[in-house]
């Protein structure tokens, strides 16, 4: 099992999530540029998409979109911890949450990496509605430690990986102290440090 990654993106939700479970895999890194690969690969021959992450599963499947790759990665282990049982409302609620910062905290981060959206619009457009997000997942970590309740799952993986935007994007973490108070105990997880300390970050 090989995933593609880039440095600091998203992808490193599944490389924390690959730890979180214990399995073998190797890592080879994109330049999503020039989407060339560190050994000289071209990537879009492996992911059309030129994003990551991308997970090679073996040599003939490449399994692509990261809420999909989380999902198979804690079904084929049976990980339950992370992903409940189908039929367990816990699962769709852990869903639930898995979608709410795919699309309304990371799509929404999206138009703040982008250099060729003035400053001013940012501003005045994008923050404010990320802030909002951010809002919302500070008052329900006001009542639970992780999003889905008092146990780690897949989508606080994922919502560490956005809060670790949050600096460069000029976005003060310190202003949701829940928040701040969950990626500070997150930073502290073994598959976290483990991750990030691959990453260099």
């Amino acid at each position: 099992m090989k995933l593609y990654y880039s440095k600091g993106a998203c992808s490193l939700v599944v490389r924390i999530i690959i730890h979180e479970l214990g399995l073998a895999c190797t890592f080879e890194a994109v330049n999503l540029k020039t989407k060339e690969t560190e050994t000289g690969a071209d990537f879009l021959q492996i992911n059309p998409k030129g994003a990551v992450p991308a997970l090679m599963i073996n040599e003939k499947e490449v399994l692509t979109e990261n809420t999909v790759i989380q999902q198979y990665l804690a079904e084929k282990n049976t990980a339950h911890q992370l992903l409940p049982a189908v039929g367990d409302l816990q699962r769709y609620r852990v869903l639930e949450w898995l979608n709410f910062v795919s699309t309304d905290l990371h799509k929404n981060c999206s138009p703040l990496f982008n250099p060729k959206i003035p400053d001013n619009f940012k501003e005045d457009v994008f923050k404010p509605v990320v802030k909002s997000k951010l809002t919302y997942v500070n008052q329900v970590l006001q009542q639970q430690h992780y999003l889905a309740g008092e146990h780690f799952t897949l989508p606080d993986a994922y919502l560490f990986v956005v809060l670790r935007w949050l600096p460069g994007l000029k976005i003060n973490l310190a202003e949701f102290a829940n928040l701040q108070r969950f990626f500070d105990n997150l930073k502290q997880r073994k598959s976290v440090v483990q991750a990030l300390q691959e990453e260099g970050l």
